[in-house]
């Protein structure tokens, strides 16, 4: 994993998590999206790990699905995330 793609996606989780502090979402969308922010951090760690890569993912696209038209930037900065780890081959 390159440098540059961890430093993408430590940056897009970063604005995720300060996106979700400003964001007018309910308590169960922000817990599930802080949970899913934190488990993208942790699977950093296990790369060699494809099933649960593509869980993450799947769930990532999930969430951008329901985001899309009343979360836009919340959409945005998922979409980054999803775009890092891609390119960190995950």
């Amino acid at each position: 994993m390159s440098d540059t793609n961890k430093d993408k996606l430590s940056h897009g989780l970063e604005r995720l998590r300060e996106e979700l502090k400003n964001e007018k979402i309910d308590q169960a969308t922000r817990e599930r999206l802080e949970s899913l922010a934190a488990r993208v951090e942790s699977q950093l760690e296990r790369q060699k790990d494809e099933e649960a890569h593509h869980g993450l993912l799947q769930e990532l696209e999930e969430e951008i699905m329901r985001f899309e038209v009343a979360h836009p930037r919340l959409t945005a900065i998922i979409n980054d995330i999803m775009v890092a780890l891609s390119n960190m081959g995950i």
